[in-house]
């Protein structure tokens, strides 16, 4: 019995030895296989790879991220055929501008080509922003025009804007030096009748899509969705200063609080030494402003309208008005010239920053070199879609010291009016800014200033 029971046993094991042995010579049958399959596969992946390498080595002109396979309109239509007015139509700048913008990004742009792909000229890429930013139009439109893939626009606009402010705005956006400011000052005193005044102050909303998110950050108190571009221009139209970013909601107030300008000039920074002297009194040099600003020693804004003013006060109100026109005129020019900042914005908020700035830089390029501006283009931007919000800040914010300086000015009017005849505010002959600006006198007036 027990060798019967021991035989069974060992019977059992070696069958269970056996149907294991099987299992792993099956196994590794199948990994084998398996392996050879997966080596096969790989073999014709690289081969295939070779074949599509070999294509693209033997044709330059196969660019296989393009949605187009031509870029007939620009290498023919632009390129060579293009006239001075379709420069500026299209491009808003003439076309020794842009070649002189795309010289001073090329240290920033270049790219070298591959041996899988032919760079984008440093010029397309250029054309390709200054299209989106002259038109706003969607990605897509452009992408079809220029022969290039959507995320290709994207990208273009991106690092264009980024050069633009990283390489232009030394040049271009700059506080002025105080020989600059001398020279701002006599420009004001001469053109506008506003002495000490070396730049005027305003805010503008630029629209943008709801954001993706819904913050009510973005909501102005006119009701629609909005980026905040707060700017200093001198006598010519150009921009000195200019702060971009705060959302909607942001106070005009808030946002100059918060900007480099409001440190510099309440340390003196925009004050000549030793200060000039008006009617005897020293002065430093001004900034002005409308209501949504508070009353400083160097930013004025005009009394309010009020049936107590007296005639020293009208007449003060009269001459502000006139010279803060100027900066009324550069928003318009500046959102006529780069419509992207008129109609609806659809970038992402973390480039619409970004954007404004190089909208500035290149509207301070254009007007230093002299670029003709298309009234049509005002035409344009005239019947706005979204009425721009105004502020009226209270009288409590402002400083008690800085009724000096503006009963200062009232006097020295009085005084110009009493040797000009006793011509009174309302009966002066109002010119308005764009009978100043003619291109002629603007391009020797900017020449002038970029020597200084």
């Amino acid at each position: 019995m027990a060798r019967e029971e021991s035989a069974r046993h060992l019977k059992a094991l070696l069958v269970h030895l056996l149907r294991q042995r099987r299992e792993e010579i099956n196994n590794a049958l199948v990994q084998r296989r398996n392996e050879i399959h997966r080596r096969i596969r790989h073999r014709k992946f690289l081969l295939q790879r070779m074949k599509r390498m070999r294509m693209i080595a033997s044709s330059a002109h196969t660019r296989p991220w393009t949605i187009t396979e031509t870029t007939d309109w620009w290498e023919r239509v632009v390129m060579k055929e293009f006239q001075p007015r379709d420069w500026l139509e299209k491009f808003r700048m003439s076309k020794d501008t842009f070649f002189l913008l795309c010289n001073k990004l090329e240290p920033r742009l270049a790219r070298m080509n591959t041996n899988f792909r032919q760079a984008l000229p440093l010029e397309k890429r250029v054309a390709v922003a200054l299209w989106r930013l002259a038109t706003n139009v969607e990605y897509r439109t452009i992408s079809v025009l220029f022969g290039v893939g959507c995320s290709t626009v994207g990208q273009c606009v991106r690092e264009v804007c980024h050069a633009i402010v990283l390489l232009l705005k030394s040049l271009y956006l700059r506080q002025p030096t105080e020989q600059e400011l001398d020279e701002t000052v006599r420009l004001f005193s001469m053109r506008w009748g506003f002495p000490h005044c070396v730049g005027v102050i305003d805010s503008l909303h630029i629209p943008i899509i709801t954001p993706p998110n819904k913050t009510t950050h973005c909501w102005n108190r006119n009701g629609w969705h909005s980026v905040v571009l707060q700017g200093v221009v001198n006598g010519l139209g150009q921009f000195w200063d200019v702060c971009a970013g705060f959302p909607g909601s942001t106070e005009d107030v808030t946002i100059l609080q918060n900007s480099t300008l409001w440190t510099t000039a309440s340390e003196g920074g925009l004050s000549p030494q030793p200060p000039r002297n008006v009617l005897g009194q020293p002065l430093g040099y001004l900034l002005l402003g409308d209501s949504a600003y508070p009353l400083q020693n160097w930013l004025l804004k005009c009394y309010p309208e009020t049936a107590q003013l007296t005639p020293r006060q009208r007449r003060f109100n009269y001459h502000l008005r006139h010279a803060h026109s100027v900066v009324e005129n550069a928003f318009q020019r500046l959102r006529a010239r780069w419509q992207c900042l008129h109609k609806r914005n659809d970038c992402r908020l973390d480039l619409v920053p970004t954007m404004i700035l190089a909208c500035c830089i290149l509207h301070n390029m254009c007007e230093v070199h002299g670029d003709a501006f298309i009234e049509e283009w005002v035409e344009e931007v005239s019947q706005a879609e979204c009425l721009q919000p105004s502020d009226t800040l209270p009288s409590y914010m402002d400083d008690p010291n800085a009724e000096r300086v503006r009963s200062l000015l009232c006097d020295y009017f009085y005084q110009q009016q009493q040797q000009d005849g006793g011509h009174t505010a309302d009966s002066l002959p109002y010119r308005s800014v764009a009978s100043f600006l003619n291109s002629a006198e603007t391009s020797a007036a900017a020449e002038l200033l970029t020597l200084l």
